[in-house]
């Protein structure tokens, strides 16, 4: 099985003792409560989602993934991972981090740095323009971060629980299923035929397919966690041998970072223990920000990174061929209905259904019956 990033499988988890001993002293700590979206980070980084790390991001690490998209000892990484903080956290202590009044994890404060937040916006995105998802977080930050190990008192109450696997989980899982290549593949919308298409291109040259829906906060129009989790799983029961594919979500709020959440994306499957990643056109990407292709061609100035991507330029119906295509089989070019995300959510918005070329009908018709599709 493919190795953790950095070597090792990282786990942050008190031990009994441990926990009920932090507990006990919780009260005497500074507290910071947190969203939710710092509360995934934080089960992420002590189940070992995001290993090698086992804190949120020091200054070293801080400034030397803004530079060169790699931590200080050299492994890479592409989007920083930080705790914002007020003043009143001090370099040297133990804090409390809590979400909805619970105590979460304790952390110790290593050290307290500060960035600027439009060099961060334009080392990570490209821009520091506020109409940018990515950049719109980043300006609500402090600019004062702290950096230190944390260990976790409380997981996260995770949406959908049902779907959820840690590494360590599904690590086993693959093993248990004598998976040696695994290919993931990154959503946030419910499958169109174009996907399915490029998951059985994929699953073809691997050993099984792990469907890794994001669940967290997502943009205005993009569909529900709901939706997309009851889509997929009439899909797999109905289209998918069941021996060769995992259903199971990912807790990130997206960064919409394109080129370089492509990275950070690839990493996450490989803690998972995937050997593969689906990259394809404008992965992560938002608006005009970033080529159609440059999340395929930022792998190439990672050739350590071990997990390998398999790149799609484009996917299509074409009539004439009766089945879907991409641009390396198919010279009709003036009769490719594409397959689209955006698409399929104008359709939606309208009161319509996609046809049978564009999304299963058993997926077109979970849509339908629903009422709130989309975040507001």
């Amino acid at each position: 099985m493919i190795r953790p990033h950095g070597g090792r499988l990282i786990d942050r988890t008190a031990s009994d003792r441990e926990r009920e001993a932090l507990l006990g002293s919780a009260d005497e700590m500074t507290s910071l409560d947190v969203h939710s979206g710092k509360a995934s980070e934080i089960q992420n980084i002590a189940t070992g989602v995001y290993s090698p790390l086992e804190g949120f991001f020091s200054g070293g690490d801080l400034e030397s993934v803004l530079d060169r998209m790699r931590l200080e000892d050299d492994t890479p990484w592409t989007i920083p991972i930080v705790l914002d903080v007020p003043k009143s956290v001090k370099a040297g202590e133990d804090i409390v981090l809590r979400h909805d009044g619970k105590p979460m994890a304790v952390m110790n404060v290593e050290d307290v740095h500060t960035s600027d937040l439009g060099r961060y916006s334009r080392a990570v995105f490209g821009t520091d323009d506020p109409q940018h998802p990515g950049v719109a977080k980043v300006k609500e930050m402090t600019g004062r971060f702290a950096g230190g190990r944390i260990t976790l008192l409380n997981e996260y109450d995770v949406p959908f629980p049902e779907f959820y696997l840690r590494p360590s989980e599904t690590r086993v899982l693959f093993r248990e299923k004598g998976w040696e290549t695994v290919v993931a593949f990154q959503t946030r919308n419910p499958p169109h035929v174009g996907h399915e298409y490029v998951q059985k291109a994929a699953l073809t040259f691997t050993d099984g397919l792990l469907i890794n829906p994001v669940i967290g906060k997502k943009k205005s129009g993009d569909f529900q966690d709901g939706i997309i989790l009851k889509t997929y799983q009439k899909l797999v029961e109905h289209y998918y041998p069941k021996d060769r594919v995992v259903l199971s979500t990912l807790l990130i709020d997206m960064w919409y970072g394109g080129p370089k959440e492509a990275i950070l994306h690839a990493i996450m499957r490989k803690n998972l223990g995937c050997t593969h990643i689906i990259i394809g056109r404008d992965h992560a990407g938002v608006g005009k920000y970033y080529g159609p292709f440059d999340a395929h061609e930022i792998f190439k100035q990672f050739p350590d990174l071990e997990i390998e991507p398999f790149t799609f330029r484009s996917f299509a119906y074409c009539p004439r061929c009766g089945s879907p295509v991409n641009d390396k089989i198919c010279p009709h070019d003036k009769d490719l209905i594409n397959y689209s995300g955006t698409m399929v959510r104008a359709l939606v918005n309208e009161g319509k259904l996609p046809s049978r070329e564009m999304m299963r009908p058993e997926v077109a018709e979970v849509i339908a019956a629903e009422k709130d599709v989309f975040v507001e």
